[in-house]
């Protein structure tokens, strides 16, 4: 693949990278716009072999539903967790791991469901089964697992098979 090839299939990174650099440096002085050009040719170059395949979204719509849903979502768990924290003395959270049988298997939608599950306060990311089959969480307060299960599939995991696969 030819350099400019490299850097055609990158031009978001490419305009990020330069747009970013002079944000941090604060000026646009011959010198940081030659060194803002240097790593805006550099960094994708650098980094083709990272990218994964080009994503194809199946579903705009429903991107922004989930969008909207993980916007509440964590919303309502920061409340939840600040108010859990607040009646700690009263009442100790069910804090445990929790396995979720998973049916997503893109690469993609484990990536968007990784930074969800992390997004959302009182959920932690511990393990991802090494088949993909299953994911290890930590959370926070749990009443009931299969209905904690059942929820975070539909709410989460559905979704993104909706949209990548």
């Amino acid at each position: 693949m030819t350099i400019l090839k490299k850097l055609a299939s990158a031009p978001l990174t490419s305009a990020s990278t330069f747009a970013l650099w002079l944000i941090l440096a604060r000026t646009t002085s011959a010198g940081q716009l030659l060194l803002a050009l240097g790593l805006a040719v550099s960094v994708p170059l650098l980094t083709a072999n990272l990218r994964p395949t080009r994503v194809r979204v199946r579903r705009p719509l429903v991107v922004v539903r989930y969008i909207a849903l993980v916007g509440g979502d964590v919303l309502r768990s920061n409340i939840e967790v600040a108010w859990g924290v607040l009646r700690w003395r009263w009442r100790k959270p069910r804090a445990k791991f929790v396995t979720v049988p998973l049916e997503l298997r893109d690469p993609l939608g484990l990536a968007a469901l990784a930074m969800v599950t992390t997004v959302v306060p009182g959920t932690v990311w511990s393990e991802l089964a090494l088949d993909r089959s299953a994911l290890l969480l930590h959370v926070w307060d749990v009443q009931d697992e299969p209905s904690f299960v059942a929820r975070f599939k539909a709410r989460y995991e559905k979704p993104l098979r909706e949209i990548f696969e």
